[in-house]
């Protein structure tokens, strides 16, 4: 190894569509890779480091319970970011912490944690010439695996509901997970508020709103 810059060496990939097989089988990859599983909520691989959504480091902490995780260490503190950028208002950073506060009635059944790709929103799945699934740019951690999925629904992919019906075939969710979706969306919309402004603040509120 030398001491000049790192970088990480990929798979050329010729460009196509998700087909609907393909969906089928990204749906179940994503649950074999959430059934991996991670030591904790917030677990890194490779040790401790910088926790980098885009261009936004998270603060790094591992917890047991993802309720106290997910309430601590990601909105609160995406909260308090956002509103020191002037991204969110008070009145928003209220709602976020109303939610945090009722975290453990809303957040459902507790699961182990996943081993999540962490970023997954739609452009960081592609697809091939063939129609197969490629994820792209993880932001690796341990974590809720309704996590992904949320996120995956926030800007839309090509076949979500063939995505989530085959995910389901290997590892069913918890009842009630539809209704979490906003939820977790809360976090990259807060990151998006961080880093973008503009309506992504009132985003937040009103997602925050919807659970009071």
């Amino acid at each position: 190894m030398g001491s000049g810059p790192e970088h990480l060496a990929l798979a050329w990939v010729e460009r196509g569509r998700l087909s609907a097989a393909g969906a089928e089988r990204f749906g179940r990859g994503l649950a074999e890779l959430h059934r991996l599983g991670a030591p904790a909520h917030g677990w890194l691989p490779g040790g401790p480091g910088r926790h980098l959504i885009g261009s936004l480091g998270l603060p790094v902490a591992t917890d047991d319970s993802w309720n106290r995780f997910y309430a601590e260490h990601r909105l609160s503190v995406l909260a308090a970011i956002a509103a020191e950028r002037g991204s969110l208002s008070p009145a928003g950073v209220g709602a976020v912490e109303a939610v945090s506060g009722r975290i453990d009635e809303l957040a459902g059944p507790a699961e182990p944690p996943a081993r999540l790709h962490g970023d997954l929103w739609a452009g960081n799945l592609h697809a091939d010439e063939r129609g197969e699934g490629w994820l792209i740019d993880p932001s690796a951690h341990g974590g809720h695996r309704e996590t992904d999925l949320a996120m995956l629904a926030l800007f839309g992919a090509p076949h979500l509901e063939r995505i989530r019906a085959a995910y389901e075939e290997i590892a069913p969710l918890a009842d009630g997970a539809g209704e979490r979706v906003e939820l977790w969306q809360l976090q990259p919309l807060l990151v998006h508020a961080a880093l973008f402004g503009g309506h992504y603040g009132s985003a937040v509120e009103r997602a925050a709103r919807g659970y009071l």
